[in-house]
């Protein structure tokens, strides 16, 4: 769910015809017909966790003969080194992309229609989290998971500073940051400067967007006073950091920082306790969550609902071995394991007991029913993530002490540059 020589905007260009040149996979006799064939499967680093990723490999062993590699990916640079891959002979035979890049790669040919596989074993997800996977009404991937920020906390630093409960209110949050500021060694919070995703969250919690339809066409909205609004929010949440104001929340990993014992809380993804964890077993007991709290208690602080889908190359030479893996990785099995390992949302209506087994889930659900959104599920946008993503650059820019009118004009002529291509 982020982002060389190639743009990914260049993704229709070169993937042109894509699918017809593609194979559709090889024969079979049935659903065990693969015996000794391998798939291939690229997902982002931290998607996959280890529960699932050996379930899923046994049971697709089981049905089909067949194994399963999965290749970690790193998210920097992701969109053009997926696009090189799709326009090869060989590419992976099943692929993450995030949802809000799904458009793009569609509408460039490059994947393959899945609505026979939508209609067998997702019949009954949620409407919210299908539709990145739509373009033009056809089914061009299926959703995996997908979820929102919560405020990740360490309940041994809450505790020196004497805090108890949690805020309600963004105005009680930043009062509880002051106080371990002021009571503890720790650092109240780990937020470093280009965490866009949670910038992008404030920005729908003003009721603005980072870009808007105008003439026919879509450009930037980045100057609207309501986004300069949610900059200077984020700018009071990061005055409580020292993380760098010029890197993401992936450089370094901030879970990993968390680990260290001395951050009171991040901005997180339900799943990174995990990394720290994996970082740090003995932290088990520390870690806690809860809702980013906005600015009234009735309403949750803005949030993204990022997420990722799955999908199957259009120029795969396995394409049916790819869509019985979709069978198993997206079971309802395997949809709850996602839910109760990683704190993703569940889907459906009936994993919604798994989620209550996640407590980081818990903390995301009141925000992603009352104030949750996502950037606009265009194939352009997918060109704004591009590196060097232009909306960090702002973010930088205001937090460096450039006004918000002034960082937006700079920027927004490379954002409706990348809006505009093709």
């Amino acid at each position: 769910m982020k982002r060389g020589l190639m743009a990914a905007t260049a993704v229709a260009g070169m993937l042109v015809g894509v699918t017809a040149c593609g194979s559709g996979g090889g024969t079979k006799t049935g659903a065990d017909g693969f015996k000794g064939q391998k798939l291939t499967v690229w997902v982002m680093n931290g998607s996959n966790p280890a529960q699932w990723t050996e379930q899923v490999s046994a049971q697709f062993k089981k049905k089909t003969g067949a194994t399963v590699e999965f290749k970690v990916q790193q998210w920097n640079g992701i969109q053009q080194k997926l696009s090189t891959a799709l326009s090869e002979d060989t590419p992976p035979d099943v692929v993450e992309i995030g949802n809000t890049q799904t458009a793009a790669y569609a509408k460039a040919g490059a994947l393959a229609e899945v609505g026979d596989l939508k209609k067998e074993i997702g019949a009954d997800w949620n409407d919210a989290f299908n539709k990145a996977s739509l373009v033009d009404g056809k089914q061009y991937a299926l959703p995996w998971f997908a979820g929102n920020r919560v405020v990740m906390y360490n309940k041994k630093i809450w505790a020196e500073a004497g805090l108890k409960g949690t805020p309600r209110t963004r105005s009680e949050l930043f009062k509880a940051f002051a106080t371990i500021k002021k009571k503890t060694d720790a650092e109240p919070l780990y937020l470093p400067g280009q965490n866009w995703y949670f910038f992008d969250g404030l920005t729908l919690g003003t009721g603005a967007d980072l870009v808007k339809r105008q003439g026919g066409k879509w450009v930037s909205n980045l100057g609207d006073p309501k986004v300069a609004k949610a900059m200077d929010i984020y700018k009071q949440y990061q005055a409580f950091s020292t993380a760098p104001k010029n890197k993401d929340e992936a450089t370094p990993q901030q879970a990993e920082v968390f680990a260290k014992g001395r951050t009171g809380a991040l901005i997180a993804m339900g799943y990174e306790a995990a990394t720290a964890l994996k970082a740090n077993p003995k932290m088990k007991k520390d870690i806690g969550f809860f809702t980013i709290p906005g600015e009234t208690e009735d309403k949750p602080e803005g949030v993204f609902l990022g997420g990722s889908n799955f999908a199957v190359a259009g120029m795969g030479k396995n394409q049916e071995l790819a869509k019985e893996f979709l069978k198993v990785a997206l079971s309802k099995q395997n949809d709850r394991q996602m839910v109760k390992e990683s704190g993703w949302a569940p889907k459906s209506p009936d994993l919604a007991d798994a989620a209550q087994e996640n407590p980081a889930v818990a903390a995301a659900a009141p925000a992603a029913e009352k104030s949750g959104g996502t950037t606009p599920l265009i194939p352009q946008w997918a060109a704004v993530e591009n590196i060097p993503n232009p909306i960090k650059s702002y973010m930088t820019a205001v937090l460096g002490g450039k006004s918000p009118a002034d960082a937006a004009k700079d920027i927004e002529p490379e954002i409706n540059a990348r809006l505009a291509k093709q």
